[in-house]
């Protein structure tokens, strides 16, 4: 029924699109050059799917630098589209690629290129093909990316689609591996009732809209609609919202997934999914339920203190890798979500500035444990004991990113947090700025529990696994580019927090140019009528 009427809601946009035909401003309306940055990720798409035909040899060969290819002249294209000073709505009003949208639309496709680089070797070594895999990749970006800059129910609800059936495909893409598998089976379950709970939020905003989809038409109808149905709606998408970034009570699937699906792809389910989700959060939220802003922000205060709490503590408890950053994930998502809680100019800011803070080291920890992975096959943390004397770049690596997870100064993830936690405390958000601090130094025990049993360990305390450590070779297909997103992400890690003073600047100017950011702030300094 929900999808029925979704349908019938699509039936003015076609009639809009017959008359910009007939009136010849149908290039106006549409202005698809500011979906340029899609367009090279889906050519390369296309290009990977032509040469995986070929078979594996070629694709192997000519795959990687296609994706190179596409998503960087997608990162150009990105660029260049920085501060348009005359923002255009794009394909009838369903998608506007203000400075929010841009920014977040980079973080997804930087942390799609460094997920590429991870995966070589290890989709490679597991006998998978590598063009449909990157194929599948890029669709999951390019969903992603959509998503960013979505603004109308119809195309949010496709490209979260597009997002989540590529992110299932992905979870389960190890066929040989039960746990592969079971993770994607576990995701497609609360994902597909995570969109079913979105459709039918949707529906409810249709009818009370009365016939409009774009989020300009909800915003408007909802002024003036402070019924139940209308509290029904915010809560259902509120909950899709919470599923896609991770957050408590909608994390069940985060560490079986994690922990389950392939190691690259959960480096990008970590950074680009989530990416995506808080941009969703930002558009519907504060762009359409303006009206109910206190409610919201209730909320998502509730789910902010929970997603700290038990990421952090939860995560003291567990014994592989994999599963203690699923559990450090929802933590940091709880920071984030600070950051949308305060609703100011620094808050949404600092939210941009840590997201992208997060690509680089958690895609470094990722690297780290990648490359432990492939050379030992273990994911337990008490098997890293000793690893500083068989592998010192491993070592330094993930203990540099796990520092700046926890938010140790000077790495870039310490500027990160102080940005969030100041934000939080000029809006007066007292309780979740000393919640945050004090998650904060839970997690960095268990971030240098891990670095201690790398580095303290004695020559004899060392596990079982380090002392069998193969020779290291960097020469094997699919290493050099390993190493290369390693030593990217970790340089980005520890220099980026002393010269951060552009990504300040670049997460302001994200701000300034996005008008319902704009248009938030200026409600919220407002002066109460009488």
């Amino acid at each position: 029924m929900a999808a029925a009427t979704l349908a019938e809601a699509a039936q003015p946009a076609t009639q809009a699109i017959g008359a910009g035909f007939g009136s010849g401003g149908l290039s106006l309306q549409l202005n698809a050059g500011a979906i340029a940055p899609e367009v090279a990720v889906l050519l390369a798409l296309i290009a990977c799917l032509l040469v995986d035909l070929a078979g594996e040899q070629a694709a192997s060969r000519w795959v990687p630098p296609l994706c190179y290819a596409g998503l960087g002249g997608a990162l150009v294209l990105l660029a260049l589209q920085w501060n348009t000073p005359a923002l255009e709505p794009s394909f009838l009003g369903s998608f506007l690629a203000d400075n929010l949208a841009i920014a977040f639309r980079g973080v997804v496709a930087t942390s799609s290129l460094i997920s590429l680089l991870l995966s070589w070797r290890y989709v490679e070594r597991s006998g998978t093909p590598v063009g449909e895999y990157a194929a599948i990749l890029l669709a999951a970006t390019l969903g992603a990316m959509f998503l960013c800059g979505a603004t109308d129910l119809v195309s949010i609800f496709i490209s979260l689609e597009t997002l989540s059936v590529s992110s299932y495909l992905l979870a389960g893409y190890m066929k040989r591996d039960a746990r592969s598998s079971e993770a994607a089976l576990k995701y497609l379950l609360v994902g597909s009732a995570a969109a079913a709970v979105f459709l039918y939020g949707a529906s409810l905003l249709y009818g009370l809209t009365g016939g409009a989809t774009g989020l300009d038409a909800v915003a408007l109808a909802l002024q003036t609609s402070a019924s139940p149905v209308t509290a029904l709606a915010l809560v259902f998408v509120l909950a899709t919202v919470a599923f896609k970034i991770a957050a408590v009570p909608f994390h069940q699937w985060t560490p079986d997934v994690y922990e389950g699906s392939p190691t690259p792809v959960v480096a990008f389910l970590s950074v680009g999914s989530k990416a995506a989700g808080f941009a969703l959060a930002v558009r519907i939220l504060v762009g359409c339920f303006e009206s109910f802003d206190a409610q919201w922000k209730l909320l998502f205060t509730v789910l902010a203190i929970l997603s700290m709490v038990l990421g952090n503590v939860v995560a003291l408890a567990q014994t592989s890798m994999k599963r203690m950053l699923a559990y450090s994930s929802i933590g940091q998502a709880g920071f984030v979500m600070i950051g949308l809680v305060c609703g100011t100019e620094d808050g949404f800011a600092a939210m941009v500035l840590y997201m992208a803070a997060y690509l680089f080291m958690n895609l470094g920890a990722f690297a780290c444990i990648i490359l432990f992975s492939l050379r030992t096959g273990s994911d337990r943390i008490a098997d890293y004991a000793g690893l500083y004397q068989k592998d010192p770049l491993i070592t330094l690596g993930l203990s540099l990113c796990l520092l700046s997870l926890g938010g140790i100064p000077p790495m870039l993830g310490f500027f990160g947090k102080i940005y969030l936690f100041f934000a939080g405390w000029a809006d007066q958000q007292y309780l979740l700025v000393v919640v945050g601090l004090v998650t904060s130094v839970v997690s960095i025990y268990y971030y240098i529990s891990v670095i201690k049993m790398m580095v303290v360990k004695e020559p004899q305390e060392a596990s079982d696994v380090v002392k069998a450590y193969p020779e290291i070779s960097w020469s094997i297909a699919g290493m050099p580019e390993l190493r290369t997103a390693l030593v990217g992400c970790v340089i980005v890690t520890a220099v980026g927090g002393v010269l951060s003073s552009p990504l300040f600047t670049w997460a302001s100017e994200a701000v300034v140019g996005t008008p319902i950011l704009q248009q938030a702030i200026a409600s919220a300094t407002a002066p109460p009528i009488g």
